[in-house]
């Protein structure tokens, strides 16, 4: 499942995104990095054996990439179907050549990319509207099969307030702005640990 789910929402107890260290965070940017170079390639993606707890636990993730500082593509899993770091090359490469907005990246766009990854916590089904704390946390909102997905960065990118982010995440799902309004629409919010090449890569000191 990518951006938008059509199955039903799996739901698991409350909880912050996963702990990851610096160490960790660069590794998995690096991952994502090379997938996509080599799938652009037409590469054999190379075997991933890393003996840390927290990339093998399984965790949703999205990876957003971007040109120029606009966007590029951006896929990801809702729930945590598979071990972080597997999910992590599967959706970096889904987001570079299967994000249906943008034509596939191509190899000579590779350099310029911009590799943002974000780790999500565990879902969470909200009763009212009033503990959505913009900025903070991430929405998901689901009616019958349709299902929208924001993450938090997006809402503080664009300047929305609570019941603007409402009515683009309906919209995410394929529905009508006020849909969340309605009865029998459930809401999630969840978190995420957010990091980027930017942050962790390009400004590393230089070796003397």
């Amino acid at each position: 499942m990518l951006l938008v789910a059509s199955v039903p929402c799996i739901v698991h107890t409350d909880g912050d995104a996963m702990q990851l260290t610096d160490e960790d965070k660069r590794l998995l940017l690096s991952v994502a990095r090379d997938s996509i170079d080599r799938a652009v390639h037409g590469k054999e993606q190379t075997t991933i054996d890393v003996d840390r707890p927290a990339l093998q636990a399984r965790s949703g993730v999205f990876v957003t990439l971007e040109m120029h500082h606009e966007l590029r593509g951006c896929i990801g899993y809702i729930e945590p179907v598979l071990p972080l770091i597997e999910a992590t090359r599967e959706v970096a490469v889904k987001a570079a050549l299967e994000d249906p907005r943008f034509y596939p990246v191509t190899a000579n766009e590779i350099r310029g990319l911009e590799i943002e990854i974000s780790v999500l916590s565990p879902l969470r089904e909200v009763s009212s509207i009033e503990e959505i704390e913009v900025g903070t946390h991430g929405l998901v909102l689901e009616s019958g099969f349709n299902r929208g997905l924001l993450l938090p960065q997006v809402a503080t990118e664009y300047g929305w307030d609570r019941t603007e982010f409402l009515d683009h995440t309906a919209r995410k799902a394929g529905l009508s702005p006020d849909a969340w309004r309605r009865k029998g629409v459930r809401l999630f919010t969840f978190t995420v640990d957010k990091f980027s090449e930017a942050e962790l890569l390009h400004d590393q000191p230089e070796a003397s």
